[in-house]
């Protein structure tokens, strides 16, 4: 049964009320909008996250880590189409319309896939330090999210997820109990993605954030970024590694600040401008051009309705 609301107050009432908005809900069309963009953005990191994993599939040192990488691979893309699949039931863009937006440059996906994985180090780093991020991102959106579709396929998603970060915590134990040429490779990958993990929960969230009050996100920004410090701070220090914070103390109550944080690196892959923006953009486009074949020859044999 297809639900409407007479006005928006009625409608964020419903929300308040701890209420699930539904696909064929008549929903308001800002509601619509914000929601369908966070979901399209979330789908477009999950798929150029799972690009940047599949660089490494044939770099991958020995069997078992390259194993987790083409499982963690198929996990990523799977998520984003799952995504998109969620998105494109809202009516603004089909699937493929926010692909090709996405290979064009139109649309925006996390920080943290702007930029390269330079050696193996790096991948650790990113399965420890950006998979935590991002399952903590993801975990504050399920708790309370009042759009139904999206709130059910996180479920799915956040468990998989889990899974990455445990496989980023196993690697990097392996690592700092290794040789000092591979924890020296784990420094200096720390030293390039501390600060764009930390990133991507965002700058402070605004006082009308319409995600927040619309029962989307449940915590604020600093909030999800705090509590990431407060893990990661301590525990890279426990395994003997330096946390590059030139800033980082410490107060009386034992919590860990950072100090200033610079949010033009942000900024600039938000408009495309990243260290990898270019080239993975590229990439990615040249892929979706040289399967088109595959995707004519489906529709060709699709049976008619």
């Amino acid at each position: 049964m297809t639900r409407s609301w007479n006005t928006m107050e009625d409608f964020e009432a419903f929300l308040n009320d701890g209420g699930i908005v539904e696909v064929d809900d008549a929903m308001p069309e800002d509601y619509r909008k914000a929601v369908f963009t966070f979901i399209e953005m979330h789908a477009n990191s999950e798929l150029m996250g799972g690009l940047t994993e599949r660089d490494w599939i044939p770099k991958t040192p020995g069997l078992r880590h390259k194993m987790s990488v083409l499982a963690k691979t198929q996990d990523e893309i799977g998520h984003g189409h799952l995504l998109y699949m969620v998105a494109a039931d809202m009516g603004i863009k089909t699937r493929t319309e926010m692909l090709e937006d996405l290979f064009a440059g139109k649309s925006r996906f996390h920080n943290v896939f702007h930029y390269k994985a330079e050696t193996w180090g790096d991948q650790v780093a990113i399965a420890f330090l950006v998979d935590a991020a991002a399952l903590a991102s993801q975990q504050a959106v399920f708790k309370n999210c009042s759009y139904g579709p999206y709130r059910r396929i996180l479920k799915r998603i956040i468990s998989e997820e889990g899974f990455h970060m445990r496989l980023g915590e196993d690697r990097m134990m392996r690592i700092a109990n290794g040789t000092d040429l591979q924890r020296e490779l784990f420094q200096g990958a720390l030293d390039r993605w501390f600060w764009p993990s930390l990133q991507l929960f965002g700058p402070d969230s605004k006082p009308g954030d319409l995600l927040l009050r619309w029962h989307i996100k449940s915590e604020r920004n600093e909030v999800l970024r705090d509590r990431w410090v407060q893990k990661f701070v301590p525990l890279l220090q426990s395994y003997g590694f330096s946390v590059p914070c030139p800033d980082l103390t410490q107060d009386e109550d034992g919590r860990w600040d950072v100090g200033p944080i610079d949010w033009e690196p942000l900024k600039a892959t938000l408009a495309q401008g990243g260290p990898d923006s270019k080239r993975r953009i590229e990439q990615a486009a040249r892929n979706w051009e040289r399967t088109q074949w595959v995707r004519t020859a489906m529709d060709e044999l699709a049976v008619p309705a």
